[in-house]
């Protein structure tokens, strides 16, 4: 046995001689379990990391004007203007008849805040340059929340898709009421319009003009504050509301005066109240699997249908968003919607983070589980113990830091812990194994060869802690949109590794010294035999692994030109292309987009008719359980149609 006098005194022994105590270390276990289990609960949920990428359109309005006359002196002086303001890296423009649409796009992380007031003072600053032609402007701005998490869609045989629109009006307006949704927009079926259709022979035989009828609707569909009338000692506002409210009204209206009778628009025109004219188609098709079923053989496999979009906040959970729309949308089937009206979820983005959360989670606990086996086997069950609940408390405070510097819970962030696994471990067997072993010594009382054993190792634990984050620095250098993408890693792993040798300095030698502090020292342990604390099978089949080895230089050189090579294989596999390089694995999705582009001025109808046949062909597929078309608008946004403006697609 030592003395006090053998162990090192220093720096390490201050910080470690109260851990080993008990109550600091208890402390420390438990208050990062804590953590660690509310930073679960509470750091928001969703498939991709979040990238900031400020991004707006501006509409810029030109009446009259053509495509040349827009560009030339709408869009490039619009465009110069843009390249002026400070972190813009693209600008481009569309320019149409009467429209010019320019994006700006900014480099990957500005704050969007100050991207938008930078771009509204620009354009504010230079309005005295603006052209005549030039009638209003408006500025858009994207980002990566305005993609929808969930898509609806309703569609029934009973139902035209005038009826399902005006359904799902009703339904959008009440699932906009959620709770952290931000954006919601229905796609597909034809509005309400009341449609005047002037007869023309009724306009001669009245003697009133086009423009008449114009002014009288126009002038008859507004509300005025005439002002305030001050009597019997009360103000009153003075206003006048005329806004159409029904056909009946439309009907009514007085445009004109014919041998002194008044006039009404139902004299000259006719007025129905019902859908609009049809500028777009959207459908709702199925499988033909579906017609296996004798029960739905005489269905159709096709229906009209209506899109509802929603879009979260940015920063909320995904998977909490989606549950609640969709379990919102339930109690509007019993309620709102009526019978014959079936909802199709086509697109839950919280559901697929929720499933590849909880599949990385699975493999993660499935790793931990296979090294603290693999620890028992070697070890002993005790020091497999220590491991185990090292690697969670390092896991739990890396989450809560990554929740403090808002970071996600995604697909990218449990990978990080999943790569770091095989790190995180390496500081915690290292001291358990040098502490087991100083211990099964017996030379010296169990708290100093603690100690004695965590300051044995110190040096390669600190460098190899070092070495880890080194390795990891280039990350934060990544530019572009994958910088964002890959932060959580760069972040992630250092920590990891951090708290993991935190761990092993503080509760891996308390846990350790707790449960290896009774065992009993044979006789042998005083003879200093180095085999000591070591399992004896292990120790002999590493030996007969590297005496040879040791006593062959031949087989040294052998042995090193047959790495070398390994290692040349497998860089030419990189090389030849037999394994493809890629930063992340390929996505499987239950979903993908077919995106047609027919000729310019191609009519709606040859348009559906070649989307028919795209139909046609994917009912067939035995993989497609169903689809739905948008002829002649727009689908709703994905991020790869965010990207490339999609959402701007029409006709």
């Amino acid at each position: 046995m030592t003395n006090n006098a053998e162990v090192p005194q220093g720096l390490l022994t201050r910080i470690v001689s109260p851990f080993l105590a008990g109550n600091p270390a208890i402390i420390l276990l438990i208050v990062s379990l804590c953590l660690g289990i509310a930073a679960i609960m509470v750091t928001p949920r969703e498939e991709d990391p979040q990238i900031i990428v400020p991004l707006a359109d501006i509409y810029v309005q030109a009446p009259g004007a053509s495509q040349e006359e827009v560009e030339k002196l709408v869009a490039t002086p619009l465009e110069h203007l843009l390249w002026q303001i400070d972190g813009v890296e693209y600008v481009y423009s569309m320019s149409h008849k009467g429209l010019a649409i320019v994006t700006v796009r900014f480099y990957v992380g500005e704050d969007r805040e100050n991207s938008l007031v930078k771009l509204h003072n620009q354009i504010t600053m230079h309005i005295d340059q603006v052209p005549a032609i030039v009638r209003n402007w408006v500025i858009k701005p994207v980002e990566i929340d305005d993609v929808p998490i969930v898509n609806l869609t309703l569609y029934s045989k009973q139902h035209n898709d005038h009826e399902l629109r005006r359904i799902g009006e009703e339904v959008l307006w009440r699932l906009s009421q959620i709770r952290d949704i931000s954006r919601s927009f229905i796609t597909g079926g034809r509005p309400r319009e009341i449609r005047v259709e002037v007869l023309p022979e009724r306009l001669n035989g009245y003697h009133v003009s086009l423009l008449q009828i114009r002014q009288a609707l126009q002038g008859a569909d507004a509300a005025v504050t005439a002002g305030r009338v001050d009597r019997f000692n009360t103000s009153f506002q003075v206003s006048t509301n005329s806004f159409l409210h029904s056909v009946d009204d439309v009907k009514s209206l007085v445009v004109g005066v014919h041998e002194g009778r008044p006039v009404y628009l139902r004299d000259l025109a006719e007025i129905t109240d019902g859908p609009a004219e049809a500028e777009y188609y959207t459908r709702f098709g199925q499988s033909h699997r579906f017609r296996k079923d004798a029960a739905l053989a005489d269905q159709p496999l096709e229906y009209p249908a209506v899109t509802l979009s929603l879009a979260k906040k940015p920063g909320t959970n995904a998977v909490d968003v989606s549950r609640n729309i969709l379990s919102l949308m339930e109690e509007l089937q019993e309620k709102i919607i009526p019978e014959g009206v079936e909802v199709e979820v086509t697109r839950n983005y919280g559901y697929n983070a929720q499933e590849k959360v909880g599949n990385l989670l699975t493999s993660l606990a499935f790793a931990v589980f296979t090294v603290v086996v693999l620890l028992a086997f070697t070890l002993g069950w005790r020091e497999a113990l220590v491991v185990a609940v090292a690697v969670p408390v390092s896991f739990s405070l890396a989450l809560f830091v990554n929740y403090l510097f808002g970071y996600t819970i995604n697909r990218v962030t449990l990978f990080a812990l999943i790569l770091s696994l095989g790190l995180v471990v390496d500081d915690p067997i290292t001291n358990v194994d040098n502490i087991q072993r100083h211990i099964f010594m017996g030379r010296r009382r169990p708290f100093y060869a603690t100690l004695f054993a965590v300051n044995e190792v110190l040096p390669p634990v600190i460098m190899s802690t070092v070495a880890i984050i080194i390795s990891f620095v280039p990350l934060f250098f990544i530019t572009g949109m994958m910088g964002p993408y890959m932060a959580p890693m760069s972040i992630n792993v250092p920590l990891t590794v951090i708290f993991s040798t935190l761990c092993a300095l503080t509760i891996v030698p308390w846990l350790t010294c707790v449960l290896l502090k009774n065992h009993k020292v044979s006789a042998s342990s005083t003879t200093g035999d180095a085999e000591q604390g070591t399992p004896s099978w292990i120790f002999k089949i590493y030996r007969k692994i590297v005496d040879p080895f040791l006593e062959s230089r031949s087989k040294r050189y052998f042995l090193l030109t047959a790495i070398i090579l390994l290692m040349g294989l497998s860089v030419s596999l990189v090389l030849l292309r037999v394994v493809p390089l890629k930063m992340l694995p390929f996505d499987n999705k239950n979903a993908f987009q077919v995106v047609i582009d027919m000729p310019e001025g191609t009519t709606l109808e040859t348009t559906d008719t070649v989307v028919r046949k795209f139909e046609d062909y994917l009912r067939r597929v035995s993989e497609v359980n169903s689809y739905v078309s948008y002829v002649g608008t727009v689908s709703p946004m994905d991020f790869n149609g965010m990207v490339r403006h999609y959402y701007l697609r029409q006709g």
